[in-house]
């Protein structure tokens, strides 16, 4: 179902025209708000170029977790850069030139197709046979961020027991790579050339295979690259690899860029590293503080406090009550990380005993699997249950 939501008549007309059969066009937003509540399947909504910008945003804005298939795209008369960014931050799918009627059906086309991938992957409640997405995220750099989520994924493969796909989306400065002595032969660069067919068959082959059931999926080795990597493009990119693993270990950089946005979006679980040190506690505080404004679930967070054992006046109390959040696990400090990292071997595989080792694989098995999500979901049941007896 495609809306056109365009208060001037004769450009509700034109567009109407030449989008052909099948759009639904107003110029009330509650009509909006009353097409989409039918629940129709590929929801995509048109804002009109003479729409104010800023309706438009706070609706992309709005709509972007409580329906998080809904296509919405922006057209104007005429484009510009600080329009454009405002745009796709708030969840705008595109933004394109009005004029441009080819433009414009292609951007519509790219949209359906994400939404049918979204929706393909369940927006609602996750199918059993599509992977629980795990997305790495630190608010400050040097807390180990990239080190977790690669022997994370280590963890949760068991040695090739289950599909693991690792995701570098640190597209600026990825390091997975190098930490995995891996040969940057492709990346998710190479799925910007191919927007048109994000499929299963494009996303195995831009996989760089690490270790029985761990493939990884590169960042960009070009310093422009990161540039054409946008927000739907992510988004269609995770879609495709949910269906075709286990498990998807997300790598951040430490900003809300678009994609760590789209990342956080469609995951299962959002594990925020923290070190004991002021600055990194701040920093993830108010990161934390963000992901509240964008109204991401609580229940989905898990902080993991690293090197928490390092003697540098905070304890875990200390930690606690600046985040105002529970520590999950605890890794503690060693320098055989350091020393895996320099190898290129994670210390998950070096040294499966490892204390390191043994903390990753206790957040792995105790906190990130299927199993532990069912019984963190009966735990939830329960106490609802009390709740409701009272």
């Amino acid at each position: 179902m495609t809306i056109l939501f365009e208060p001037h008549r004769q450009w509700n007309a034109h567009l109407a025209s030449l989008l052909g059969t099948g759009v639904l066009t107003t110029s009330r937003l509650e009509d909006v708000e009353r097409l989409l509540a039918d629940r129709h399947p590929d929801p995509l909504v048109l804002f009109g170029p003479s729409t104010d910008a800023a309706l438009a945003l706070n609706f992309a804005a709005r709509q972007r977790l409580a329906r998080p298939a809904l296509g919405v795209l922006l057209l104007r008369e005429k484009l510009d850069v600080e329009t454009m960014g405002q745009a796709l931050r708030a969840g705008v799918r595109d933004v394109v030139d009005a004029h441009d009627i080819a433009a414009v059906r292609a951007a519509c086309d790219r949209s359906l197709e994400v939404s049918r991938h979204l929706l393909g992957a369940g927006t609602g409640a996750r199918a059993a046979s599509e992977a629980r997405v795990v997305t790495v995220f630190s608010a400050k750099g040097g807390c180990g961020k990239s080190t977790l989520a690669t022997n994370l994924a280590v963890a949760l493969a068991d040695g090739g027991q289950r599909r693991v796909c690792l995701v570098d989306l640190d597209l600026a400065f990825g390091d997975v790579g190098i930490m995995l002595q891996l040969v940057p032969e492709r990346s998710i660069a190479d799925a910007a050339n191919a927007r048109e067919r994000i499929d299963p068959t494009l996303i195995r082959a831009l996989l760089t295979p690490y270790a029985p059931g761990i493939d990884v999926l590169l960042a960009p080795v070009g310093p422009t690259d990161a540039e054409r990597i946008g927000r739907e493009l992510v988004a269609q990119v995770l879609a495709v690899v949910r269906a075709i693993a286990d498990y998807v270990v997300v790598d951040t950089p430490p900003a809300f860029t678009e994609a760590v946005l789209a990342a956080l979006d469609v995951s299962d679980l959002h594990v925020l590293v923290a070190t004991p040190d002021v600055p990194a506690l701040k920093n993830l505080r108010v990161a934390m503080d963000m992901l509240d404004l964008l109204e991401l679930r609580k229940e989905a967070r898990l902080v993991v406090l690293n090197r928490s054992d390092a003697r540098v006046g905070l304890t875990g109390a200390d930690v606690e009550r600046v985040l105002q959040s529970p520590i999950a696990v605890h890794i503690p400090s060693s320098r055989d990380v350091p020393v895996s990292i320099n190898r290129g071997v994670p210390i998950m595989v070096e040294k499966p005993g490892h204390p390191v080792s043994r903390a990753i694989r206790e957040l792995a098995l105790e906190r990130v699997t299927d199993k532990a999500a069912q019984r963190a979901g009966r735990r939830l049941r329960e106490r609802l249950g009390r709740a409701g007896s009272r």
